[in-house]
């Protein structure tokens, strides 16, 4: 037997484990070779002397230690062969902690597994039960000695026996790395060749994919790898390089059969852009006038923030025209990942365009109707508060500190902007944005009340 998992047999002695295991095979044939015999001693063709029934009483005692020691060695010798094997699996999928004690605790069972082989061939070899001249003494010290051996063999097979027991989560998870490994191997390969196609596919509509086809061509030498096996490369490696190749192969595939529909894609949003681009230069020139009425009707206040608004539309519009030529060029060069930053560059400028120039619009459409009306603001404001008046007030006799302090310092603040609608030129916009100041206050505060009753159950 061996003290390594690498070794296919034991150092130990050779020869003679050699003739032990073939006599504890041949215990198979012992009743077959007892029965042919059996005529010939019947009929004095046997050599061997009798000495009387003690003897051989003991003779046969004997034999029985042996042959009984003989099948224990074998026994012993196959388990150890068998966790040999598992020993050489673990190794090849797991370098862990506890998969290199794992074969240290192995080299040391077979040291042991040798010392009791040993002491067993040792007692083989001192007695000959084959001897015409063997007395009872020498039978017992034969019997004696390898009842002891087989003793020995069977309890190195119980320690044999728990080890291997509790190899089995070891064991368990290297043989599902690699009853994974070729499928996974297989996957990587099918993965690349779908890859490989579809870029062909692609190709042969004339878009030249060329950063897909880099991206395939630097797999090439992960598929070298895999190609070269676990048994170069460590099994742990080789399935997660095939994991890896199989994932970003199916990426480039993904990408290459989805590239005619984002080039008409991308021909879309360019035309769309561009049309937008217009329209936003035309009511970008649109706001020159709304500014004017706001001059003319209501106080600085109310709309000194967008005297910048036309000329930054202009400036927006001229860089969104710029963008979307260089993204023209993208397109026609087939540069998709560029093509697709400058449009999405090009949709921010229109949006912030476009949200400036809503403004003026709005901000005097907002301004005609609170100088029209102004309570109606006044009361949309008023009904907040008490709506979370109430609120506060349900179920309390008195309100919590938290929430009407807050609610008290709102209506104080909406009576302080209804002030500044008196004389001759009201600052409407300062109304306009402390009423809705009040009204978001008032919000998180009706938010505040539900959450802690919702968190509470009342």
């Amino acid at each position: 037997m061996t003290a390594t998992p690498s070794q296919s047999d034991s150092p130990l002695v050779p020869r003679a484990r050699l003739r032990v295991l073939g006599d504890a095979v041949a215990l198979v044939a012992l009743p077959l070779l007892a029965a042919l015999a059996l005529p010939a001693a019947f009929a004095g063709g046997g050599t061997r002397r009798w000495f009387g029934g003690r003897a051989e009483n003991q003779r046969a005692e004997a034999q029985a230690a042996k042959d009984a020691a003989a099948a224990a060695f074998y026994e012993l010798d196959t388990a150890q062969r068998d966790l040999r094997i598992s020993i050489e699996t673990i190794t090849a999928v797991d370098d862990s902690p506890a998969a290199r004690r794992a074969v240290s605790d192995f080299q040391a069972i077979s040291g042991r597994i040798d010392e009791a082989s040993h002491q067993y061939i040792q007692a083989v070899d001192a007695h000959d039960l084959d001897r015409d001249d063997l007395d009872a003494s020498a039978a017992a010290q034969a019997r004696t000695a390898l009842s002891r051996a087989k003793e020995e063999l069977s309890r190195v097979k119980q320690e044999l026996d728990r080890f291997a027991d509790g190899l089995g989560p070891l064991l368990g998870k290297a043989e599902t790395q690699l009853a994974r490994l070729a499928p996974a191997v297989e996957r990587a390969r099918q993965g690349l060749l779908a890859a490989s196609d579809a870029l062909d596919a692609v190709r042969g509509s004339g878009l030249k994919a060329d950063d897909l086809a880099a991206r395939l061509a630097a797999l090439g030498p992960e598929l070298t790898k895999l190609n070269q096996g676990a048994g170069q490369h460590g099994v742990p490696q080789t399935l997660e390089r095939a994991e890896r190749v199989a994932r970003e192969a199916g990426a480039v595939r993904a990408e290459a059969e989805r590239l005619p529909e984002r080039a008409a894609e991308i021909d879309h949003r360019l035309v769309s852009l561009r049309t937008r681009a217009q329209a936003l230069t035309t009511r970008s020139e649109q706001v020159e006038p709304v500014l004017s009425e706001l001059r003319r009707r209501f106080t600085a206040a109310c709309w000194q923030d967008l005297q910048s608004v036309p000329d930054h539309a202009a400036e927006n519009v001229r860089q969104a025209e710029l963008k979307l030529r260089e993204a023209q060029a993208a397109r026609d060069e087939q540069r998709w990942p560029d093509a697709t930053a400058l449009l999405s560059t090009v949709r921010a400028l229109l949006n912030a365009t476009d949200e400036s120039v809503s403004a003026a619009g709005d901000r005097l459409q907002r301004l005609n109707a609170v100088q029209k009306d102004p309570q109606q603001e006044i009361d949309r404001t008023r009904f907040a508060i008490r709506d979370a008046q109430r609120l506060a007030m349900a179920g309390r006799h008195t309100p919590d500190p938290r929430h009407a302090r807050p609610l008290d310092d709102s209506v104080a603040r909406l009576e302080r902007a209804i002030g500044t609608l008196e004389g001759r030129h009201p600052d409407y916009w300062h109304f306009l944005t402390e009423t809705e100041a009040v009204r978001r206050t008032v919000a998180r505060v009706v938010a505040q009340i539900r959450e802690e009753r919702g968190a509470s159950g009342g």
